[in-house]
């Protein structure tokens, strides 16, 4: 049984927005544990939607450390520090709960009141975390991220690391009259690093292929040069279209009607997953085994570092999806 002492929880998980997504299931779990217990999240300004999309949590606390470390000496950053600082301090919390594990959100964590708890020297990303925290915890170092965030919470609050996994998303309505009606697919071409991206050529023969079963392509784009990417594809892919900017609760909506999304090492793989879309996670660049894609959804990861996977195994790969989400 969960202590009945805690009352209300702040999680800081910053960034970035797969690590954000990774974090959702605490939520969940400790709602399940602790039904009355206010949840409150500390989280990067740009991906603050996320968690404001999990019913359990109470409020969503931006911070904006990217920005302010572009403009430390602009007066604004420190007004809007200061008034972080206040906010952070203007309430008690019965457990400030690190899952991140960096020094700087072992340093926001401490911004706030309450006992502090995170992530054992050797368990941490950064070791150096940990003397912030009044009470640590080690936890595998060789599991999925999702499943040490849901370990480390049930050991800090108190209640047993099991139930099933559930991300707890609920996605608004989605609003577009530029999609037509119809089965679709959303391909997420885009990713961080160049050296993560699979080859046009690729996408292009998938997104043929899956045309030909029957699923029109959507391709979003945030940056431009991902929307010329979206834009080039889309034009060489029947009835495809290049997605209009969105914000991610309209991308979250976006994939959440989605027959089946395909993408690269990026957080709206994690986030279309996390919706209960069938996903097939493509990885270049990355070892996917400890953070790629977990769902309790059909999921499906495939490549590894400098090992990208051939057209034909994404596309066996997307076939077997559409025939396990199948009715």
């Amino acid at each position: 049984m969960a202590a009945p002492e805690i009352r209300s929880i702040l999680l800081v998980k910053t960034s970035s927005l797969g690590d954000v997504i990774h974090n959702l299931p605490v939520a969940t779990d400790i709602h399940r544990h602790l039904p009355g217990c206010r949840i409150d999240w500390l989280v990067e300004e740009s991906f603050e939607h996320i968690p404001r999309l999990h019913p359990a949590v109470s409020e969503v606390i931006p911070v904006a450390i990217r920005r302010w470390r572009k403009r430390l000496l602009a007066r604004e950053t420190w007004v809007e520090i200061a008034r972080l600082r206040r906010k952070l301090a203007s309430r008690h919390y019965d457990l400030v709960l690190d899952s991140q594990g960096l020094l700087k959100s072992a340093l926001l964590a401490r911004l706030a009141r309450g006992p502090h708890a995170g992530y054992a020297a050797a368990a941490a990303r950064e070791p150096i975390a940990a003397r912030f925290y009044d009470t640590t915890y080690v936890i595998p170092r060789n599991v999925h991220a999702v499943e040490r965030n849901r370990w480390l919470a049930a050991a800090a609050v108190g209640y047993p690391p099991e139930g099933r996994l559930n991300y707890g998303l609920r996605p608004p309505a989605l609003d577009a009259d530029w999609l037509p009606p119809g089965p679709y697919c959303v391909l997420l071409t885009a990713t961080s690093r160049d050296d993560k991206l699979w080859p046009e050529s690729d996408w292009l023969a998938l997104g043929r292929w899956l045309h030909a079963q029957g699923l029109r392509a959507l391709l979003p784009g945030g940056s431009a040069v991902e929307r010329a990417r979206a834009q080039r594809l889309a034009s060489g892919i029947p009835d495809a279209i290049a997605v209009p900017p969105l914000g991610l609760p309209h991308l979250a909506a976006l994939l959440s009607g989605a027959r089946l999304a395909v993408g690269v090492d990026t957080g709206l793989t994690h986030l279309a997953a996390a919706v209960g879309t069938p996903t097939l996670a493509i990885y270049c660049a990355s070892v996917p085994e400890l953070t790629g894609v977990l769902a309790t959804t059909p999921y499906r990861n495939l490549g590894a570092a400098g090992a990208p996977p051939s057209l034909f195994l994404a596309r066996t790969a997307a076939e077997a999806l559409l025939e396990e989400a199948t009715p």
